[in-house]
């Protein structure tokens, strides 16, 4: 059965949602736009498996072609929830405005797979000899990416095959990146005992001792300045920041408990491991002056940093096929999963601005250059001798 035209499958996917969010108001999974894919892809002659991780949640591979090695195209189907009322277009239609396609997903990310579709489908169309294919050609679609990674956690665990290389089709505007930082993300909560504000022996504040917890911090934020350092980042050492925190209920009551999120991007090379020694060092006084009173848990697990050596001929490759050098960033991708089965850049059309942004868009411009840049990978990973 001929597979729709590009607007078509790109309208296929931004229509079915597929949000994945820890709050289950909004977590749908993403088992219907798997089921679109499937169908496309062995339309245009793969061969197809999914599995479900968990109720809903679905990964895809297909495979083009046989032997060791070879190309894997790869990227998240599922969506950020989106802001009610600050769109001023349906988030879940294709909208062609100003140039551009606006709608949930258009840039991050289940529209690259409409991309992948048409190089295949094009290369086909213009006679391009498949039974000359070298190496196969192989496509990954998780789940759960803008959560708990949990699509690429649990393929790189079973991956049933190694690719020579991988590209993951994230907005870069199409700049290969080589390089990103990782993320945790924590809850401390201080549990105190509240008491009434007249008498300080009544109670143990709680926002006290959160108060020695955040001095602590600022210090190992310190700490983490000084000692790491990675020149190839615009931001060359790790980040922590506070980013929320609630305690009390009344100015006149002591205060019970009180909450703080923080988050700390780690350089590649970083292990977790020695980030969480290196917070428990400097949280442990607090906690033997406070026993029971300090709980740490993770509001997701944990990522690590990724990184390509720049000097890797893939990156090199990839670079002359893009047109344009290597970045390393700093927000997260399935990258460092990926990365321990073969190595790995981050590349696809669109913005990293536009992503989680109400009226999310990717301008037309990227459409033609980015069926370019996918042809010629797959000419060179999958149809060529050479490494």
């Amino acid at each position: 059965m001929p597979i729709p035209k590009f607007v078509d499958i790109y309208q296929g996917l931004i229509s079915t949602s597929s949000i994945s969010s820890s709050d289950l108001k909004w977590d749908e999974g993403n088992a219907q736009v798997i089921a679109k894919l499937a169908t496309w892809f062995e339309d245009l002659g793969f061969t197809v498996t999914t599995e479900e991780i968990e109720p809903g949640k679905v990964n895809l591979m297909a495979q083009l072609g046989s032997g060791e090695g070879g190309l894997l195209l790869a990227g998240h189907t599922d969506t950020v929830p989106f802001d009610e009322g600050r769109w001023n277009f349906d988030p879940h239609q294709l909208t062609l405005a100003d140039n551009r396609y606006y709608g949930l997903g258009t840039a991050d990310m289940k529209g690259f797979f409409a991309f992948i579709l048409d190089a295949v489908k094009q290369m086909k169309a213009s006679g391009t000899d498949w039974s000359a294919q070298t190496k196969p050609l192989y496509i990954l679609a998780t789940c759960d990416e803008e959560t708990t990674m949990l699509g690429a956690r649990h393929f790189t665990k079973e991956a049933p095959f190694k690719p020579d290389y991988c590209i993951i089709g994230e907005p870069t505007s199409l700049v290969p990146v080589r390089g990103h930082k990782g993320h945790i993300a924590n809850s401390i909560r201080i549990t105190g005992k509240s008491g009434h504000s007249s008498d300080p022996a009544l109670g143990i504040n709680a926002i006290e001792i959160m108060h020695e917890v955040m001095y602590s911090l600022m210090q190992l934020k310190q700490r983490l300045v000084k000692d790491y350092h990675h020149p190839g980042f615009a931001i060359p050492s790790p980040t922590l920041n506070l980013g929320h925190i609630h305690g009390g209920d009344s100015a006149n009551r002591i205060c019970g408990c009180c909450e703080l999120h923080y988050d700390l991007r780690p350089l590649p090379g970083l292990s977790l491991e020695s980030l969480d020694q290196l917070l428990q060092e400097y949280l442990q006084p607090i906690m033997q002056k406070w026993p029971g009173r300090l709980d740490i848990t993770p509001l997701h697990e944990p990522i690590p940093g990724y990184e390509c050596s720049a000097e890797h001929h893939f990156i090199h490759q990839m670079q002359d096929i893009c047109e344009t050098e290597s970045q390393t960033v700093n927000y997260c991708t399935e990258a460092p999963f990926l990365q321990e089965l073969c190595p790995t850049l981050v590349m696809g059309p669109g913005s990293i601005d536009q992503a989680h942004q109400p009226d999310e868009y990717l301008s037309l411009d990227f459409i033609d250059p980015t069926i370019a840049i996918l042809k010629k990978s797959i000419n060179q990973y999958c149809f060529s001798d050479k490494p």
